[in-house]
């Protein structure tokens, strides 16, 4: 059973966003989680809008894999994911495409598994990229490193 917090993330809710001074803005997520946005790109003292629509994207697929390559017994000892995008000339600027790249190390780690999880992210899981993806291509792929093996006496 998921903990409280993640129910209350689940159902609607409603973010507020403050401003501060000079293109900086105060953030707080439904969850009451705040969070500091910089919309001064010669500043960039903190992450922006579109910044975090890829963090959003990233730490939304990251979970579902983690989640589901733990329960296929994948033994991850490292895992990263790397999220760019292209966006329009024009404005709004809006994203046209993302690659989603992840990168997993550990030992044994199944090919077929990774794929699997990925796929039940973007199919299924990913809120995020479900949101994105009426307008924004997402192309995912990955890379498994293979974790040195203790050597005895270690």
């Amino acid at each position: 059973m998921l903990p409280a917090e993640f129910d209350r993330m689940s159902t609607n809710g409603k973010a507020t966003v403050r401003f501060v001074v000079d293109d900086l803005f105060i953030g707080v997520t439904p969850g009451g989680r705040a969070l500091v946005l910089d919309t001064n790109s010669q500043r960039s003292s903190a992450p922006s809008p579109v910044e975090l629509l890829l963090v959003a994207l990233g730490s939304c697929t990251a979970t579902d894999v983690a989640s589901i390559l733990k329960k296929k017994r994948q033994h991850v000892t490292s895992y990263t994911v790397e999220v760019t995008g292209e966006r329009r000339d024009e404005y709004p600027r809006s994203y046209t495409s993302m690659n989603v790249h992840h990168i997993i190390t550990g030992t044994g780690i199944s090919a077929k598994a990774v794929a699997q999880a990925i796929e039940l992210s973007e199919t299924k899981y990913c809120s995020v990229a479900a949101t994105l993806r009426p307008t924004v291509e997402i192309h995912s792929t990955f890379e498994i490193i293979e974790a040195a093996r203790p050597t005895s006496g270690e």
